[in-house]
C-alpha cells in the first residue's frame, strides 16, 4: 500500500503498519516468506541505524554538534530513533530522572518524593516513593498514571515500572444485598389473586 504524493504520512502508525503486514504474511502459512520478510525489515532497519549512526558522528565532530544532535534527540520520531540504535546522547537512567523531575511539581503531594533506584535487568525501571505520603492508597492511581506515562515516553525501552511503598487500592465494596418481597408458594392461588 502506497501513501498518494498529496497525503501525508503518519509516521506514527507505521511501527503498527509494519508489524501488522509481518502477520499478514505470517498467517499465509509460507515460513520462508514469513522469515525473509522478517529477514527485509531487520535489514532495512539496520541500513537506517549506519546511516543514522555516521550522521550523529559527524554532527558530533562539528563545532556546536553536540548541541544539536541533542535538540535533535528532542523530536519524539528522531528521539526513538537514536533510542532504537542506541545513539541517544542520553542513557536511559537519564532520561528516566528527567522524566521524573518533570512529572514531579504534577504529583505535589500524592507522592511525597520519588526516588529513582535503576533499571533492572528485565527493563523494569525500579522506584520508591518517599515522604509522608509513603503508603497512602490515594497516591496509587496518581503516581502510576502520572509516573508511568513520564518514564515509559521519555525511556521507551523500559518495559514498565514498579514503585515501592505503592498501596494497592482497596477492593471496591460489595453492592448493597437486595431482598426483594416474594409471596410463599401457594399463597397467590390461596387468595385469588
Amino acid at each position: 500500500m502506497t501513501a498518494a504524493p498529496d497525503e501525508a504520512l503518519d509516521v506514527s502508525a507505521l511501527p503498527e503498519r509494519i508489524e501488522g503486514l509481518l502477520d499478514e504474511l505470517s498467517s499465509l502459512g509460507n515460513p520462508s516468506v514469513t522469515e525473509r520478510a522478517e529477514e527485509l525489515v531487520a535489514a532495512v532497519v539496520s541500513l537506517y541505524g549506519a546511516a543514522l549512526e555516521r550522521i550523529v558522528e559527524r554532527l558530533a565532530d562539528e563545532p556546536g554538534g553536540d548541541a544539536l544532535v541533542r535538540g535533535l534527540s528532542e523530536d519524539e520520531l528522531v528521539g526513538n530513533l537514536l533510542m532504537l540504535h542506541q545513539l541517544h546522547p542520553d542513557d536511559v537512567a537519564t532520561r528516566v530522572q528527567a522524566a521524573l523531575d518533570r512529572v514531579r511539581p504534577f504529583l505535589g503531594a500524592h507522592a511525597g518524593g520519588i526516588e529513582f533506584l535503576g533499571v533492572d535487568e528485565d527493563g523494569v525501571a525500579q522506584l520508591r516513593l518517599q515522604g509522608s505520603c509513603d503508603g497512602c492508597a490515594g497516591s496509587t492511581a496518581t503516581v502510576q498514571n502520572a509516573v508511568e506515562r513520564a518514564v515509559l515516553e521519555a525511556a521507551p525501552d523500559v518495559v514498565s515500572i514498579h514503585v515501592e511503598g505503592m498501596v494497592a487500592p482497596k477492593p471496591a465494596t460489595p453492592g448493597l444485598l437486595q431482598i426483594g418481597m416474594r409471596c410463599p408458594d401457594g399463597l397467590v392461588e390461596a387468595v385469588g389473586a
